[in-house]
């Protein structure tokens, strides 16, 4: 079964793509790119988990392309601390579209209950409106020990502890709870403004 997969030069997304892969599901992993080094080591990363299945070259995304435009409009609408949600929400709705060209019938993310802002249940029910395909979360009740031993058994966690420079849209005070309705007003006047 063929599958989509949000791949990052982090911990976590290698991991969940190591536990699907050895499910036997083929991957195509997506990969919004914010920096040459942070492609490189998904490359990297890609190298090691094709040891553990069928994974097909990475589909990389240019996340200044596809994103800049929407977390500038955020922030000119006042609505910067929703930057985090609606990043996790254009990476989903890129990898579902991926998913169709190619007849996916998954997506795969590393998401962690409550590790980070968009990992909260209200914000994980938030983000997956951007996709009509199930999303698959092998890691939603591990903890970050789990994952780190996973991530050390495989050859991953090196290449993804590597010093990297941070994230440059994290706001200073990110949504934790965001509420549905309070999102889809901000989306519909992101779809009425033409960014999303």
């Amino acid at each position: 079964m063929k599958a989509v997969a949000l791949l990052s030069s982090g911990i976590d997304s290698p991991v969940a793509i190591y536990l699907m892969l050895r499910k036997g599901m083929e991957i195509t992993p997506v990969h919004f790119k914010q920096s040459d080094k942070k492609e490189s080591k998904v490359l990297e990363l890609c190298e090691i988990l094709s040891k553990y299945g069928k994974l097909n070259e990475p589909v990389i995304v240019d996340a200044y392309e596809e994103q800049a435009p929407v977390f500038s409009k955020l922030v000119e609408i006042g609505k910067a601390k929703w930057t985090c949600l609606f990043c996790k929400y254009t990476m989903l709705r890129k990898a579902c579209r991926v998913g169709h060209e190619i007849g996916a019938k998954a997506i795969v993310t590393g998401d962690s209950l409550g590790q980070v802002a968009s990992q909260t249940l209200d914000n994980l029910l938030i983000i997956s409106q951007a996709s009509d395909l199930p999303i698959l979360r092998p890691l939603i009740g591990r903890d970050k020990e789990e994952i780190v031993k996973i991530a050390k058994e495989i050859g991953t966690f090196e290449i993804s502890i590597e010093p990297e420079e941070p994230c440059p849209f994290v706001p200073k005070y990110p949504v934790v709870r965001g509420s549905l309705g309070e999102f889809e007003k901000i989306r519909e006047k992101l779809v009425k403004e033409g960014v999303l």
